[in-house]
């Protein structure tokens, strides 16, 4: 599939797990590569679950940087295959498309790897695109990025 623009803007990104509503979260504690992300319940404070997409205005067309919406210095970024939030300097971040899958969107890396959610409260990690639920992703627009 090609990749589907995206408005640019504050959401949350919920996992299509069984069970309870699953939200793509930063844990609140670094490590060595930076903070891991993992899906979580629905949190009240919506610091760690808000997530600003943005152009990644280095890479022409489709593709997006994902931050932090209250911590716009903070990042995704993909080492080892994991999915990390960190403050290296933006032109760092990972790149992401967006594709239409049935139920949502998949997010692609630029390796053409989809962020894939295991299970609540592990950490989301790329792999090889597959026509799995784990792989797909529900966008819920909150703002626009002008707004706090």
């Amino acid at each position: 599939m090609p990749p589907i623009p995206v408005r640019p803007g504050v959401y949350k990104f919920h996992a299509h797990l069984i069970g309870a509503t699953s939200l793509m979260t930063a844990t609140e504690h670094a490590i060595d590569k930076g903070a891991p992300v993992i899906t979580d319940h629905l949190n009240p404070m919506p610091m760690e679950q808000e997530w600003a997409v943005a152009p990644a205005e280095s890479v022409p067309g489709s593709a997006y940087v994902i931050y932090l919406a209250y911590h716009e210095a903070a990042g995704l970024v993909i080492p080892e295959d994991k999915l990390w939030v960190n403050g290296v300097p933006r032109p760092e971040w990972a790149k992401f498309t967006f594709e239409r899958v049935i139920g949502g969107v998949k997010i692609l890396s630029e390796k053409g790897l989809a962020l894939r959610a295991g299970h609540r409260g592990a950490q989301i990690e790329l792999a090889p695109p597959k026509p799995d639920f784990q792989e797909t992703w529900t966008l819920e627009f909150v703002r626009p990025l002008d707004e706090e």
